[in-house]
């Protein structure tokens, strides 16, 4: 199995250079899915490091074509597949692939991919943590045709400390139950991660109630949590965090600016980096009536 149709710049920074590079598309990815993997491994002693690293690497962090149309996040083709299927050119053209009906599934068919699979039988045999040997094992096994695969996974997972879940006694239960309630009712808003939260974006008509009754969060709280009145309009495409924000943006933030655009305010501006409103005004040491303008750089960490 291949890696399908990744974006040209996710690309490039896995395989560009001799050098990896940290890219923040791979780090959205690993804070979307890494419960998964880790309720993964408890359940089929997968490493999670290595689910992770698969799902980045074969995925292209999500943006494949495979992955978009299909919910195939490990590239796993259609041998002894009695579900839906989805074509897709690969080291022949036209190749049938597993599709399923959110990630969830995708994640837990890659477990029993490996774990019924005989020519997978002595990873199994190999420590949670040896995520070396399981890149070498896959690769030996045949799981991907790249010289380079074993390699590869090894270096992403040393690159984003993946290793640190292989060791990992709980997760997220919120995450992976939505991801089962997403694959049942693809009504659902899809609950994203960043900067240590989750987020919804607001659709027409949804309010701090309907949100609430479909996360299984006090409405009360999460108008709290995004410093709003509970009897507040929304509006669509708003963000909505689930959480309590951070005091800060993710520490790749540390030099860069956010560089005001028009129509934009101090509040959308925390919203969008997940920063509570008044961190941002004492990070910038502005007072709450600063009327900021377009091109004003604003520091968010």
């Amino acid at each position: 199995m291949r890696k399908f149709f990744i974006s040209i710049a996710l690309f490039l920074s896995l395989t560009g250079s001799a050098q990896m590079r940290w890219n923040q598309a791979y780090q959205k990815y690993i804070d979307q899915y890494k419960d998964i993997a880790i309720e993964q491994m408890q359940r089929y002693r997968v490493p999670a490091s290595i689910t992770l690293a698969q799902g980045l690497y074969e995925s292209g962090a999500g943006t494949s074509e495979l992955t978009r149309k299909a919910n195939n996040h490990f590239g796993i083709k259609c041998h002894g597949w009695t579900g839906r299927t989805s074509y897709h050119d690969d080291d022949r053209s036209n190749e049938c692939f597993r599709a399923y009906d959110s990630a969830y599934d995708s994640y837990e068919d890659h477990s029993l991919f490996l774990v019924n699979g005989r020519r997978y039988k002595s990873l199994f045999d190999l420590k949670l943590t040896d995520y070396k040997g399981w890149a070498k094992g896959l690769k030996a096994a045949g799981y991907a045709t790249n010289p380079k695969y074993a390699n590869t996974l090894i270096e992403i997972i040393q690159l984003y400390k993946l290793y640190k879940y292989d060791t990992a006694k709980d997760y997220d239960k919120f995450m992976t139950d939505r991801a089962k309630d997403h694959r049942v009712n693809g009504a659902l808003h899809e609950i994203k991660a960043y900067n240590k939260n989750y987020y919804v974006i607001v659709r027409r008509g949804d309010t701090f109630k309907s949100i609430a009754e479909e996360v299984g969060i006090s409405y009360r709280k999460i108008a709290k949590y995004n410093e709003r009145d509970k009897r507040d309009q929304l509006e669509e495409g708003e963000v909505i965090w689930l959480k309590k924000k951070q005091t800060k943006a993710p520490k790749d933030y540390k030099d860069r600016l956010h560089y005001v655009k028009a129509g934009e305010s101090m509040y959308s501006i925390a919203q969008k980096y997940g920063i509570r409103l008044k961190n941002l005004y004492k990070m910038n040491h502005l007072k709450p009536d600063h009327q900021i303008y377009v091109g004003e750089g604003l520091r968010l960490r």
